[in-house]
């Protein structure tokens, strides 16, 4: 094993041909997960549907149930039925997986899915998956991401239900491996009360792992949170989408739509654009500044030799003297060496001493 991260792979995850990182402008996923309810036929028509908006990424889950449970009458909370009833109705035949997997990437885009067990992880790697995304139920499930990272491709984990310390304990094992990853952040109740988002924590993330590319996996309504995680600096956003929000399932309710979906795309990419740090005067504000800066000018006619005073001066626009406002009360006192009509610029060369 390498037991050093690629200083070249840090902050950056490249899946594909996509480059994911500070650099670049945020991927969005859409989690069709299994919003299919095991109809393969409802997982094509999410995956057009997230084409059409300009969506880069879908990703599925791959369950193989007795592998990844034992029966149980567990019920999740967002949910009427037990885990084991949930899973075996919406898992998905490996052929009809790979099938998935070859229709997205014949459409340009990305395919991702989260393997629940040992037994899905193999299935996705016969598969020829570029990347793996962990979810955060195995955050501590530290044997199977260690399997998952023995494939030596990107991962990306989500750390809902775990905090700093567990979190350490995983990600020691992806850079055990020297493979370039991502952590999301991510509040596991179903749907994400606003107030427990907690969007701070993507500044702790970065902070405590400074080789990590950040993003969030976003369980809130609609695209707020996402956005504001945008400019917070994730580069990653991973939303549950469905093609109609009147079909059932237990992540529907959470789930955005694909015009939803669009104006995440689009927005993300914008709120990145407008990510720049530095406060200075830009050229291309030079048009604004003409019209829009105060000069210093004559508010009445002044003769040879008087003296400068807010008597007879005061700063007016166009921007395009010599003079500007912010020198008014440098040249206050001053004698003028020339006649000077009213509602004309001051220059330097009227200004005697």
């Amino acid at each position: 094993m390498n037991n050093n991260l690629n200083p070249a792979m840090a902050q950056e995850i490249k899946i594909g041909n996509r480059k994911i990182g500070n650099a670049h402008r945020p991927l969005v996923i859409a989690e069709i997960g299994i919003n299919h309810e095991g109809r393969i036929e409802k997982a094509y028509e999410m995956i057009d549907d997230a084409h059409r908006v300009g969506c880069e990424c879908v990703k599925f889950q791959c369950h193989v149930v007795e592998d990844e449970m034992i029966p149980n009458e567990v019920i999740p909370g967002n949910a009427t039925e037990s885990i084991w009833a949930m899973m075996k109705r919406c898992q998905l035949a490996e052929q009809q997986e790979a099938l998935l997997k070859q229709y997205t990437e014949s459409k340009g885009m990305l395919f991702l899915s989260t393997p629940f067990s040992r037994a899905a992880a193999d299935r996705l790697e016969n598969m020829g998956v570029l990347a793996y995304k962990i979810g955060s139920g195995e955050c501590n499930n530290y044997p199977l991401i260690e399997h998952i990272a023995g494939f030596r491709k990107p991962v990306i984990l989500s750390t809902g239900m775990n905090d700093i310390v567990s979190i350490k304990k995983a990600v020691s094992i992806i850079e055990s491996y020297g493979i370039p990853y991502a952590l999301l952040h991510c509040t596991s109740i179903y749907p994400t009360p606003y107030e427990k988002v907690r969007l701070g924590a993507l500044g702790e993330i970065k902070n405590k792992f400074p080789n990590a590319v950040v993003g969030l996996s976003d369980h809130s309504i609609g695209n707020y949170t996402s956005f504001a995680a945008v400019a917070l600096g994730a580069s990653i956003i991973e939303k549950h989408f469905t093609s109609n929000k009147a079909w059932p399932g237990s992540d529907i309710s959470l789930s955005i739509d694909p015009e939803e979906l669009k104006e995440l795309i689009v927005g993300s990419e914008a709120i990145y654009q407008a990510g720049g740090a530095s406060k200075t005067i830009l050229s291309e504000e030079q048009k604004t500044i003409d019209f829009a800066y105060a000069c210093v000018v004559s508010i009445k006619d002044i003769k040879a030799g008087d003296f400068l005073s807010a008597e007879n001066i005061w700063v007016k626009r166009p921007g395009t003297g010599e003079i500007k406002a912010e020198n008014f009360k440098s040249i206050l006192g001053k004698k003028v060496k020339t006649e000077i009509k009213a509602n004309s610029q001051i220059k330097w060369s009227d200004i005697g001493g």
